[in-house]
C-alpha cells in the first residue's frame, strides 16, 4: 500500500514490540514509509530497539542514541537525520517518564517537586522541543507532528497521577504547536490511546484495574489493539488528513465517550 510512499519520518519511542511506537512504526511501513529512530541512550536500550524493529523486517535500521531530556541529543539526532536524508514529513513522540513509586492511588499529594518536573519535561515538553528541531526542516513543504496520549489527562485515572498531568500539558502544548506552525504547513495532532500492556503501563500501579474497567465500559466490548492504533497514526501523518491539525483522537474502542463506569449492554431494536 502507498499511502505514505515517498514520506519519511523520525520515532521516538520503540521499546519493545509491546510497545505504541513498535506498533505504530508497523504500521507506517505497511503503507510505504521509511522511518528513522531515537532510542534511550545505552548498549542495551539501543539493542531492545533493534531487536523489536528486526521483529518488523529491518535488519539495519537507522538509530540515534536520545535522551529526550537533553537538548544536545535531540540537537544531534536532527541533525544526522537530516546529513542522511533529504526531508522531513513527519516526527512520531511515544516516549513518557514519571517515577513509579508516584504511579499509586492515594501519592499525588506527595508527588516532589523534582519529579513533577521531569515528568513535564520528558512526557511534555520533549514534544515541543522537537518540534522546534522538526520545523527547521519541515518550513516550506510542511509535515505532520503526532504525539500520544492518555485519557488520564482529562479524567481521574486512580494511579495515573503525575503523568496525567504531564499528558495535559502535552496535549495542551499539541495545540498550541498547530496554531503556530499551522502556517508552514505543519499539522499537529495527539492519539489518546487506551489501555495497553505496554512497558511503560508496568509502572503503573492499579494498571489491572484500568484495564479491567475498560473492558466492561468499551462500547465495542473490547480492549483497544496496537493495530488500532498504528492505523490512526498512519491516517494522521498521511496526506488523507491535510485538513486535521489540534486535535486529540480518541483511539480507545469509546472509553473515552463514556461518562457511568459499568458494563455497556446497548439497547436491542423491538425487531430483535
Amino acid at each position: 500500500m502507498g499511502l505514505l510512499r515517498d514520506k519519511v519520518g523520525l520515532v521516538f519511542g520503540v521499546a519493545s514490540t509491546r510497545s505504541y511506537a513498535w506498533h505504530i512504526t508497523r504500521a507506517l511501513l505497511a503503507h510505504g514509509a521509511r522511518c528513522g529512530f531515537g532510542a534511550l541512550p545505552g548498549d542495551r536500550s539501543i539493542e531492545r530497539t533493534r531487536a523489536a524493529l528486526a521483529e518488523l523486517g529491518l535488519s539495519d535500521p537507522w538509530i540515534r542514541a536520545c535522551d529526550a531530556a537533553r537538548d544536545d541529543d535531540l540537537d544531534a539526532v536532527f541533525a544526522a537525520h537530516t546529513e542522511d536524508h533529504d526531508r522531513l514529513d513527519f516526527v512520531i513522540h511515544s516516549i513518557a517518564f514519571a517515577g513509579r513509586e508516584w504511579l499509586v492511588p492515594g501519592r499525588f499529594v506527595a508527588t516532589p517537586r523534582r519529579e513533577y518536573l521531569r515528568a513535564i519535561d520528558v512526557s511534555a515538553y520533549s514534544f515541543v522541543a522537537m518540534a522546534e528541531r522538526a520545523h527547521r526542516r519541515m518550513a516550506g513543504r510542511g509535515g505532520s507532528l503526532l504525539a500520544m496520549t492518555y485519557l488520564g489527562s482529562e479524567r481521574v485515572v486512580p494511579g495515573y497521577n503525575v503523568m496525567g498531568v504531564a499528558k495535559a500539558a502535552l496535549e495542551c502544548s499539541a495545540r498550541y504547536l498547530a496554531a503556530e506552525l499551522g502556517r508552514d504547513g505543519i499539522r499537529v495532532n495527539t492519539i489518546s490511546a487506551g489501555t495497553l500492556r505496554t512497558p511503560a503501563a508496568a509502572g503503573i500501579a492499579n494498571f489491572r484495574s484500568m484495564l479491567e474497567h475498560d473492558a466492561a465500559t468499551s462500547p465495542l466490548g473490547r480492549l483497544v489493539r496496537g493495530d488500532d492504533v498504528g492505523a490512526a497514526a498512519a491516517f494522521l501523518v498521511s496526506d488523507l488528513a491535510a485538513g486535521i491539525t489540534g486535535e486529540n483522537v480518541h483511539v480507545d474502542c469509546g472509553v473515552g465517550a463514556m461518562a457511568m463506569a459499568g458494563p455497556w449492554t446497548p439497547a436491542r431494536h423491538p425487531a430483535e
